[in-house]
């Protein structure tokens, strides 16, 4: 208690320097915002290494021990764009500690689970997190100037990638040395410091408030956990019952649609949606999403356990070089080498995927390819839209970001058959090709809304 009580006197002293010195706020905001959007993004994969550990620990099956991942994907996916909106009302500081404070107890339960039912709890909790997505966009565009924005949206939009490909390379080593819980302990400690850094961040003075749309919030959690549980489980459930849940995922949207249409303070302002940068981007984000989060999750069934950190680490290193390049290709042209890189990767994989230093090779375009591509659809986004929608309208491409990795992942499960995966590299091959067929479509000029 009275470490609490230090700790918060200590945030109200620094709160106040802070407020003095906006080169140090921008400074802080930027730290805050980026190590949350890395944890959260490493919490979601650093569980798929260990779900043959749960299955044993808990003795359940392999398919129930899935649903550790399966609730963090869906809470993530309820809660992303919601709070998106709740932070253009309210503030994005305000909703984000609330997300974040939700990923420490998370954790917390997780690292502590002594059953099953209690892990899952834990892993729901932490996917609400996951609304810190958007918010980071709106944070970084409050406190950043027109000329630093387009670098920090791509290296925020960067980061949700490089937090993945980390979750899948440090699982490996901390399952073997240290046991399942061993996952959660660090994030814990990454989640309390993004949580303290928020706290530091000067409040929003601009919000302006309003009402929630309670109606269109809960006709779009429902119809976005059916159809990524439909996604999600389509493997392993009866074709019969997959088709029934993507229709009910139908119909929840089509009342979705119908609400927000009719409504004054719509969740998501479908008119804003429909502009020919928003659709054309969100598109383009769940192909390129499938193609190369598939490529991903097949790359450590090529090697080692004990060589997966090493297949991994080329692609996490030019994904961080690629980044920065983003602002100065442009987000159209960023989007379309992306994508190019991105079948270059698959089609080496096809003919070429044997030996470690293949993987490798083939790993440094695809990084290279997802970093251009996701640093440039942030900047896309936040450039398409008004400032007071920066929240929601992330939080819906990062929706679609959700549903072209939940596609992807599938596609790598039904494509392998018999050990063969090069099948699977054309498949994603044409994916990628689809997508850079898309981005023919992205306006050549998407003047930033100010």
């Amino acid at each position: 208690m009275w470490v609490l009580a230090g700790l918060a006197a200590l945030v109200l002293l620094f709160r106040r320097k802070i407020g003095k010195g906006p080169g140090m706020a921008t400074r802080i905001t930027v730290g805050a915002v980026l190590l949350a959007a890395f944890s959260v993004s490493t919490a979601q994969t650093v569980v798929i290494a260990a779900l043959p550990a749960f299955a044993r620990e808990f003795g359940v099956s392999g398919t129930t021990a899935a649903w550790a991942l399966t609730a963090f994907m869906l809470a993530a996916a309820v809660a992303t764009p919601i709070a998106g909106r709740l932070g253009d009302l309210f503030g994005y500081r305000r909703i984000a500690l609330v997300c974040l404070g939700f990923f420490v107890v998370g954790l917390v339960l997780c690292a502590l689970a002594g059953s099953f039912p209690l892990l899952l709890a834990g892993r729901a909790l932490s996917g609400l997190a996951a609304g810190v997505f958007p918010l980071a966009f709106g944070l970084v565009r409050r406190a950043a100037s027109r000329e630093r924005l387009p670098g920090l949206i791509a290296l925020l939009s960067a980061m949700f990638g490089i937090g993945g490909a980390a979750g899948m390379l440090v699982a490996g080593p901390l399952l073997d040395s240290f046991g399942a819980d061993w996952l959660f302990w660090p994030l814990l400690v990454l989640g309390v410091v993004a949580l303290v850094l928020m706290m530091l961040i000067p409040a929003d003075e601009s919000a302006v408030g309003g009402q929630v749309d309670l109606a269109g919030a809960a006709l779009l959690g429902c119809a976005l956990v059916a159809l990524l549980l439909g996604i999600s489980q389509a493997k392993a459930w009866p074709a019969g019952a997959t088709m029934g849940i993507f229709v009910v995922a139908a119909a929840f949207f089509a009342g979705f649609a119908a609400v927000e249409l009719r409504v004054r303070g719509p969740l998501v302002d479908l008119r804003v949606l429909g502009r020919r940068a928003m659709a054309v981007t969100n598109l383009a984000t769940v192909v390129v999403g499938a193609a190369m989060f598939g490529v991903v999750t097949l790359i450590p069934h090529l090697v080692a356990q004990d060589r997966i950190a090493v297949a991994l680490v080329p692609m996490v290193v030019t994904m961080l070089a690629a980044t920065p390049l983003a602002p100065r290709l442009g987000g159209r042209l960023s989007v379309r080498v992306g994508a190019a890189l991105g079948i270059f990767s698959c089609v080496a994989l096809v003919f070429a995927h044997d030996e470690l230093w293949q993987i490798c090779v083939a790993g440094l375009l695809l990084g290279a390819g997802y970093g251009l591509s996701f640093a440039a659809f942030g900047t896309l986004v936040v450039d398409a839209v008004e400032p007071d929608q920066t929240g929601v309208a992330t939080g819906v491409n990062t929706i679609a970001r959700t549903a072209g990795g939940a596609i992807g992942a599938q596609l790598a499960a039904v494509l392998v058959v018999g050990g063969s995966y090069g099948p699977a590299f054309t498949v994603f091959a044409l994916t990628a090709l689809v997508a850079l067929a898309v981005t023919a479509a992205l306006p050549r000029h998407v003047p930033v809304a100010v």
